[in-house]
């Protein structure tokens, strides 16, 4: 076939396609819902991934976390809920004697949410944390402003706090807060430091907390009928597994669980969020590639029918261009061209539509996230 009979034929393909606008657009249009689940779906992907990253660094990957609670789930919540309460006690006594671990320190949480206030503005339901200077050489306690505890504030417990993102900017926008003074239910207390922002789509909740000494929170919600946490510091991911069976071995003779006795506290980790993000990333692919392969099929069936209408109303003229000396090929060659074009178009505007979303979300979404 010489080039130039190529080229008329692309021609008098493109001719075709351009006075059938309509039926070629809407040919072309399960292509681009079958590519544009595609990618939508590699960006869903993507961004879970993202965000299950965010959520290792701000837990941290070489940390241990003794509860009461169990953060995968895999006890029934009856069960979990009569579990004896982890006492101020044994967390001391579990601090005097691990000895494979960097760091380990207490906290607790009121659960119920606090108010804090602030000249005319006042802020709802908020999580007040008791803890210790140690928390701020972990990642969670990573300072934006300010400082964290020190060791006087630990044993003297003054009226300080150190403020999470979100309270920060909800409270004093990007107003310097430090030595200001707030109430947090009622208590007055001088802000020292503000936490860097931490929260994700998985852990939005962290940013809205209040952290002040933990003698100063037991002064004020009391440490009976509450269950402490006991937050460990492995220092490395390797150090995880030695780490891991020395809590695990303490927390049973401190708790005194008999041999044969299940565990009535939680080891939780990082890998409690990894679990149940890789059950998430099975569904989201199995539910994409079933979509996906469903929409191109549709796409395919739908071009095939449009050729087909096409060459059923071509067929006079398929007619005279055989008289006149057209090869078969030719004519093939024509129809291949339309419906190669239209999977093109489908694919282009799969392409631009999906480019278009992504640099809007990734525009505004994160934005209207911190707004929240």
């Amino acid at each position: 076939m010489k080039f130039a009979e190529i080229i008329e034929t692309i021609r008098i393909s493109f001719e075709a396609m351009k006075a059938n606008k309509m039926r070629s657009f809407l040919a072309s249009m399960g292509v681009v819902v079958g590519i544009s689940i595609v990618i939508l779906m590699g960006w869903v992907l993507g961004g879970l991934d993202s965000a299950m990253m965010d959520t290792f660094n701000i837990l941290g990957t070489d940390m241990l976390y003794v509860d009461k609670w169990d953060w995968a789930g895999g006890k029934s919540w009856k069960e979990v809920r009569q579990r004896k309460p982890i006492t101020l006690e044994q967390v001391n006594q579990f601090s005097n004697k691990i000895k494979s671990a960097d760091v380990a320190f207490p906290s607790a949480v009121n659960w119920m949410g606090g108010t804090i206030k602030y000249n005319n503005k006042s802020l709802e339901n908020i999580q007040i944390m008791g803890t210790t200077s140690m928390h701020g050489s972990t990642s969670g306690g990573a300072i934006l402003m300010g400082r964290h505890f020190s060791l006087f504030d630990d044993e003297i417990a003054p009226n300080v706090v150190v403020l999470g993102h979100g309270v920060y900017k909800s409270m004093f926008n990007d107003d310097n807060p430090l030595d200001k003074t707030i109430k947090i239910d009622g208590h007055k207390y001088r802000i020292i430091g503000v936490i860097k922002k931490q929260g994700t789509m998985l852990l939005d909740f962290i940013d809205n907390r209040a952290y002040i000494p933990l003698k100063r929170f037991i002064g004020t919600y009391g440490k009976y009928d509450r269950s402490f946490s006991i937050n460990i510091k492995a220092g490395s991911e390797d150090m995880l597994p030695e780490v891991y069976a020395e809590t695990r071995g303490l927390m049973r003779e401190i708790r005194n669980i008999g041999p044969y006795d299940e565990d009535d506290f939680s080891i939780n980790s990082v890998k409690a969020f990894e679990d149940q993000v890789a059950k998430i990333r099975l569904y989201v692919w199995g539910v994409g590639i079933g979509i996906t392969v469903l929409s191109f099929i549709v796409g395919i069936i739908g071009i095939m029918n449009i050729m087909f209408v096409s060459v059923t109303e071509r067929t006079k003229e398929i007619g005279i261009r055989k008289a006149i000396g057209a090869r078969k090929r030719s004519i093939l060659l024509q129809f291949l061209v339309e419906s190669s074009t239209l999977c093109f178009m489908g694919a282009l505007i799969s392409l631009a539509g999906c480019s278009l979303l992504v640099f809007l979300a990734a525009t505004y979404i994160p934005t209207i996230w911190e707004g929240w």
